[in-house]
């Protein structure tokens, strides 16, 4: 069994980069995300920061083995971005992971490589596509048709943008939680209010929002049985059920309260 491991990122405008690249010298903060964000809207009409000026504020993951299921965000609190995303590519050089995403390959693999490329990281597996190990020749980190790398919302999507669909509404709809108390959209506000846990605690509940949805994947592409798929998710509710964080003791509240399983 590959080690599965389900991660996402969270996000805040990189307000010193931007001061770097557009000169707001003298600008707040705040005011600094300000004027990136009217900059992008007058170019693309969102405020959606380019890939490049997001800085990383939280990673969480689900480590998913044969002996081991676990959820976490890395590092500490006050650890800096480049702590984070190191510790992203240890974990990825230490089980050599299957990783799973929503929308992974549209948003959260292109920050993580601008901002290991600005820390200096190293990550030779997560690059390897088949020179050091040939079996990367053909199922790969980088390729978007290979499974070493699962994006649920763009395999589910049929590889059509159009069919894409939120992670949140797609949980709902099989009747896990969904979105608990914060949005991406509120990271911002949250980060500036000092709130790291709550972003952390946020973005811990979506990975396991993600790991659900990639299990009932698994069943529909035949990699379960319904008593297989069965006893994952039992193990999921064992694992928050032990669980003494709030956060997670309502995501299995919340999962309880759902019409499906």
């Amino acid at each position: 069994m590959m080690p599965v491991m389900v991660f996402d990122i969270e996000t805040v405008p990189d307000v010193e980069g931007g001061q770097r690249i557009h000169g707001f010298e003298g600008l707040s903060n705040e005011d600094t995300a300000k004027a990136l964000m009217q900059l992008r809207v007058q170019k693309t009409g969102s405020d959606f920061l380019a890939h490049h000026l997001h800085r990383i504020v939280a990673i969480s993951v689900v480590l998913a083995t044969r002996d081991r299921l676990a959820v976490w965000s890395l590092g500490e609190e006050d650890a800096p971005e480049a702590e984070l995303v190191a510790r992203f590519f240890e974990g990825l050089e230490k089980y050599t992971p299957m990783l799973v995403t929503w929308n992974g390959g549209g948003f959260d693999l292109p920050v993580l490589h601008y901002r290991a490329l600005l820390h200096g990281i190293s990550a030779p597996r997560y690059w390897d596509t088949g020179d050091d190990d040939r079996e990367f020749r053909f199922n790969n980190y980088l390729s978007r048709f290979h499974w070493r790398h699962l994006d649920l919302m763009d395999v589910l999507a049929g590889y059509q943008m159009r069919a894409n669909a939120p992670l949140d509404e797609v949980a709902s709809l099989l009747g896990f939680p969904g979105k608990m108390g914060m949005s991406g959209a509120k990271v911002w506000d949250a980060y500036l209010a000092g709130d790291i846990r709550g972003i952390r605690n946020y973005c811990e509940t979506d990975v396991l929002n993600t790991y659900l949805v990639y299990l009932r994947f698994e069943r529909l592409r035949g990699r379960l049985s319904e008593q297989g798929l069965d006893d994952e998710l039992q193990r999921v509710r064992t694992l928050l059920s032990e669980s003494t964080e709030p956060h997670l003791t309502a995501f299995l509240e919340a999962w309880q309260a759902g019409k499906r399983a």
